[in-house]
């Protein structure tokens, strides 16, 4: 039987109603299957399936109604003004970041010749969106996973972007005695028996919890900053919604200055960060 755009979006409708958007779900599965856009889809509302699309979209489809992030079932993700590779190796970028994007921006003159560094980067989301933005600054993104890292150097290569550099390791090992003028991270902050846990089972666990409190990693990277920091330089952290009082009294347990935090679109504290003590 011919089932038309319009008819498969009304019914994948059904199937996905434990997702919160539902139809956003299935426009986009399908715009993958289709290599189309969603105003595509909107524009051609009657145009037929193939039963190639239809099995292939189906597949998707259930695959997503068993708690499947979309992000990984199409690759691909949008965060700032980048479009992203994914795959299971890296976290899925989430609007919440784009908080510490722009306290960045904000510190970074806009002709500024900054050195930053992006440690554990995932995707490379920070780093390209800063490298974009600050094009005469040195970007180094560093993480510890090989794959999440091969997964960043080809998000580079699709929004050409020149001024970041990539290397391998945990933390602070690979900046090599370097100093930069920023230290930027959004690191594993979920407490490791938080019930929560079950909802990401699709994402890297060693990218999502940090000790029984959720702040081992917060502590090593505001403890270890000082020394790869240029006297005036800043670290900010990405955090847990409610975690924004312990971090900042670790960063002025360490002596840093200006000691801040930014709330997220929801209001929630999201990211904090200091000057270097």
């Amino acid at each position: 039987m011919t089932t038309t755009v319009q008819q498969a979006l009304l019914a994948t409708q059904v199937q996905l109603d434990d997702s919160a958007t539902p139809r956003l779900d299935a426009e986009l599965l399908l715009c993958h299957v289709l290599d189309k856009s969603r105003a595509w889809l909107r524009t051609w509302p009657e145009r037929a399936l193939t039963a190639d699309e239809q099995a292939a979209f189906a597949e998707l489809v259930a695959r997503r109604a068993a708690g499947e992030p979309v992000a990984y079932l199409t690759g691909r993700c949008g965060f700032w003004s980048l479009e992203l590779k994914l795959t299971p190796a890296t976290l899925i970028p989430r609007p919440d970041t784009e908080t510490l994007v722009e306290w960045a921006l904000e510190l970074i003159p806009a002709t500024a010749a900054w050195r930053i560094a992006d440690l554990g980067t995932g995707s490379g989301a920070i780093a390209l969106a800063l490298g974009r933005e600050r094009p005469g600054c040195r970007i180094l993104a560093t993480d510890a996973s090989a794959a999440a890292l091969a997964v960043a150097q080809e998000n580079a290569a699709l929004n050409g972007i020149g001024n970041v550099a990539f290397r391998q390791g945990a933390w602070y090992a690979p900046l090599a005695g370097e100093r930069h003028e920023l230290i930027v991270s959004n690191p594993p902050y979920i407490a490791e028996h938080d019930p929560h846990l079950a909802a990401l089972c699709h994402e890297p666990r060693s990218a999502l919890t940090a000790g029984p409190d959720g702040l081992d990693d917060i502590r090593l990277l505001i403890a270890g900053a000082p020394h790869h920091l240029t006297p005036d330089g800043w670290l900010l952290l990405e955090h847990g919604w409610d975690q924004g009082a312990a971090v900042r009294d670790l960063l002025q347990r360490h002596g840093y200055r200006q000691v801040q935090t930014r709330r997220d679109g929801a209001g929630h504290e999201r990211s904090s960060g200091g000057q270097c003590p």
